[in-house]
């Protein structure tokens, strides 16, 4: 990344590089998806603000920030484009007050930012498709963080007295990777058998290959794959090999560790209601990262292109 490019500096600049990406295909109208280029025209004066289009199809204006996390933004482009490479870029993440610091905006234009690029960031996972398939193996595995804001009652003790505790139990993430391939962590307000089997079912692929730990957990829904193999972490066996495969669930720990580093010493508070954006930042992240042949460049561009249908409301 080239902070020195004209992207990061110069507004028009940003704009351009906006609509390169955006409209790599050609202006399209985001109020009525109008594609017919001999009936959208971009409009020119001295009165007419930079990059402002006319569909005649709707007879509605729009810029190419209309329909993305920075429709109706005051925030400059330069800043935009600017905030999408650095956060596409920081491995484990960037602090809202190190954003205010790098752009010159205040902390709360940078935390409003960064909650609408990681909301950029969330991918469809019905598009996306399952994890997995035949022939190839997923890895799965929970992991618990932070402290829940909110304790957790099981519907069997609803009505009775809460437990007496020390502390509040930790929030609970679930998470499945591809080997070779993509990764998804998930929010549970509480890991059981159920819960755990409706995010693997609607996740991974029921033709792959399943490896976890040891938990109970996974035993039952295991079954539902070709192969579930385990490994005994209690007993010290974190990886063996069996019929020229190695067994264990240590490409998920590794997404773990690089989540657990990034909140720990990057953001070092999160609310749980935001956990879920957290996630899918360091999901998009380890998606694109440089083993799969991703650049930065390359993997803000994707977050641009991301941009598009995801608006947040709220103030």
């Amino acid at each position: 990344m080239n902070l020195t490019a004209p992207m990061f500096h110069d507004n028009d600049a940003a704009r351009e590089h906006l609509e390169a990406i955006r409209w790599a295909n050609g202006v399209f109208c985001p109020h009525c998806g109008n594609m017919d280029g001999e009936t959208i025209h971009k409009l020119a004066g001295k009165s007419t603000r930079p990059g402002l289009f006319q569909c005649n199809a709707c007879r509605e204006h729009f810029t190419v920030t209309v329909g993305t996390v920075m429709e109706r933004s005051k925030i400059p482009l330069c800043k935009w484009v600017l905030g999408f490479h650095l956060y596409a870029s920081s491995k484990k993440g960037m602090s809202a007050h190190q954003l205010h610091r790098m752009l010159g905006v205040t902390y709360k234009t940078a935390w409003f930012m960064a909650h609408r690029i990681r909301e950029a960031m969330k991918e469809d996972v019905k598009s996306a498709g399952p994890l997995g398939g035949e022939g190839k193996t997923v890895e799965a595995d929970e992991t618990y963080i932070g402290r829940v804001d909110v304790d957790y009652i099981s519907p069997q003790r609803k009505g009775q007295p809460r437990l007496k505790r020390k502390m509040k139990p930790k929030r609970t993430v679930i998470g499945l990777v591809e080997r070779g391939g993509k990764a998804r962590m998930v929010h549970v307000q509480h890991a059981t058998k159920d819960v755990v089997r409706d995010i693997l079912v609607r996740n991974a692929d029921r033709k792959s290959t399943l490896y976890t730990d040891q938990s109970k957990l996974y035993t039952v829904t295991g079954e539902e794959y070709a192969s579930h193999k385990t490994t005994n972490h209690s007993a010290g066996e974190y990886v063996r090999y069996e019929d020229g495969a190695s067994i264990h669930s240590n490409t998920i720990e590794n997404v773990f560790s690089v989540f657990k580093r990034g909140m720990v010493g990057v953001y070092q508070h999160c609310g749980e209601a935001h956990l879920h954006r957290y996630l899918s930042e360091f999901d998009f992240r380890y998606n694109r990262r440089t083993a799969l042949g991703y650049t930065d460049s390359e993997r803000a561009d994707d977050l641009i292109r991301a941009t598009s249908g995801k608006r947040l409301m709220y103030s």
